[in-house]
């Protein structure tokens, strides 16, 4: 598995445990990170994609319920919602990361995450997101 990946699963675990924790957002995150050793690369990156989310999560949660009208954030499954926020991020502010990669890297995050599902519900809603996007340059 490239750092990339593996940073994008790191920020997903740290995202769902952010939903799970009742300490604020960036204590959950901080405790998330000493539960085990990461590698540094994947780590920085991970840290990078979580701080653009908690920076922009407003913004990225409009777009998810945008795009979703028949499905509330709270009824979304948390591990779903971790994935699609932290793909919405990465289409939305993240110009140096193709649209594909962004939603094959979660379409693959979800299969291994989520329910049998989730790859469809990700992939529906973030192909709805990207759609209504320039290309990126």
């Amino acid at each position: 598995m490239g750092l990339r990946r593996e940073g994008r699963e790191h920020a997903v675990q740290a995202l769902y445990a952010v939903e799970l924790c009742p300490a604020p957002p960036r204590e959950a995150i901080a405790l998330f990170w000493e539960t085990e050793r990461f590698k540094p690369t994947a780590k920085n990156f991970a840290g990078e994609l979580l701080a653009g989310i908690l920076d922009h999560r407003e913004e990225i949660d409009a777009q998810i319920a945008a795009k979703s009208p028949n499905w509330s954030l709270a009824r979304m499954a948390k591990i779903d919602l971790a994935i699609i926020r932290l793909a919405a991020y990465e289409l939305l502010f993240r110009a140096d990361i193709p649209k594909n990669v962004t939603i094959n890297e979660a379409i693959e995050i979800a299969k291994k995450f989520g329910t049998e599902e989730s790859p469809a519900f990700v992939n529906g809603i973030l192909d709805e997101i990207a759609r209504g996007l320039p290309e990126k340059q």
